[in-house]
């Protein structure tokens, strides 16, 4: 018997699983993916986050998120 993890998250279309526990914020989210808050615009279930609001937004399983990083130059 196969045991479904419910710590998933679909982030840019891929899902992907936390085998130990869920990030609790999307600031935790980015932090454990080496993203650095000001160089990325987070949307969350369809509706863009602000960058203020990154450590107060929780996150639970099954969300949705899109990440589009800031890369300087051309």
């Amino acid at each position: 018997m196969i045991v479904q993890n419910n710590n998933t998250l679909k982030i840019n279309g891929v899902v992907k699983e936390f085998p130990q526990a869920l990030p609790a914020t999307l600031a935790d989210l980015l932090e454990q993916l080496n993203v650095e808050s000001a160089t990325v615009v987070a949307e969350l279930d369809g509706q863009i986050i602000e960058r203020e609001k990154f450590d107060s937004t929780t996150l639970k399983p099954g969300q949705n998120i899109e990440l589009v990083r800031f890369v300087p130059g051309g």
